[in-house]
């Protein structure tokens, strides 16, 4: 970076807190500098650009208004500058151990991920995992999120997506539900009992529900309702487990009730695919990150699927391999 590069990364920073605040003090307080010393670097970076990036001539303007064109341009300003910090945090981060930050749901977490955990751990001892737990996609950017797992088609904006796990759909319940002697010997059977509702899955656009396994067991009546709802896949599992009802269960999360003898699979004649599936997702340009490939590649040993092919190497002219990795 020149000594006029950086000089004009200086004048932007200052000219983006003075927007922000409206006043070259309250810049100069949040800067540590002084007022004149934003000031001046205001008005070099209008020198170079030879037009002014706020409105002056009033001598009761209270606080600073930037001008139509600085407007438009302060929102690329300032993601440039928020790219610039992160920058610098991942290498503040990789100056000393290594940081992994994963974000999979509460649900996911608790049935498939922590119990496995410890064997990445084990292996990679020297990288820290920090998991955070969300219902909801998050900005991976904005976040500073390295890699996570997501239920769906496949399909996120800005992120590399590779399919970890699929998985089908059945009705589970307690083993005592199963005690009656007429009691679910056939899936017409269901509509007598209470029906447990995943309303954690109404965000993921294609995810089948009750009515369409109930069409694929040849069940053809319109379901009028789940009178048990609840938001978690976990704490639908576990009412279940508790004799509430019967619960339309995934396979990656039920597996370890099953084999516990804590949920019964019902009608396993039934074969249902979900059209979503469990993919590990990151951004592309952080592929490269050796942590985070590890993390995948365990992952989907785990998952008893092969790592991904590494993308093929192109020749790089030597401008271009000078250029320092985006992660």
């Amino acid at each position: 970076m020149s000594g006029k590069t950086l000089v004009h990364l200086h004048a932007l920073r200052a000219f983006e807190a003075s927007a922000r605040h409206q006043s070259f003090a309250l810049a100069a307080g949040e800067l540590h500098v002084t007022p004149a010393a934003v000031g001046q670097l205001v008005r070099s970076l209008e020198d170079w650009l030879g037009t002014p990036l706020f409105l002056r001539g009033s001598s009761g303007r209270a606080r600073l208004t930037p001008t139509e064109a600085a407007e438009r341009a302060l929102p690329d300003i300032r993601a440039g500058l928020d790219r610039l910090a992160m920058g610098l945090e991942r290498l503040r981060e990789g100056a000393g151990h290594g940081v992994l930050t994963l974000t999979v749901s509460p649900a996911f977490a608790a049935k498939w991920l922590l119990p496995r955990l410890d064997r990445f751990q084990q292996r990679h001892p020297d990288t820290d995992v920090r998991l955070e737990t969300r219902l909801k996609a998050v900005d991976f950017l904005a976040q500073r999120v390295d890699i996570g797992v997501r239920y769906g088609l496949g399909h996120w904006p800005g992120l590399s997506a590779v399919q970890l796990m699929g998985e089908d759909l059945f009705p589970v319940c307690a083993p005592r539900l199963l005690q009656g002697p007429d009691r679910l010997r056939q899936p017409e059977d269901l509509l007598k009992e209470t029906l447990i509702h995943d309303e954690s899955m109404d965000d993921h656009a294609g995810f089948p529900g009750w009515a369409a396994w109930l069409e694929a067991a040849g069940v053809h009546t319109r379901l009028a309702r789940c009178p048990l709802r609840i938001n978690n896949s976990a704490a639908v599992l576990q009412a279940a487990a508790e004799g509430q009802g019967v619960a339309l269960a995934r396979s990656v999360m039920v597996r370890d009730d099953l084999a516990a003898g804590r949920l019964v699979r019902l009608f396993p004649q039934v074969e249902y695919r979900s059209p979503l599936a469990y993919y590990v997702v990151y951004r592309s340009e952080c592929a490269g990150l050796p942590r985070l490939a590890a993390f995948r590649d365990w992952l989907l040993e785990e998952a008893g699927q092969p790592p991904p092919e590494a993308p093929a190497r192109r020749s790089l002219n030597p401008a271009e391999s000078a250029r320092p990795p985006a992660c």
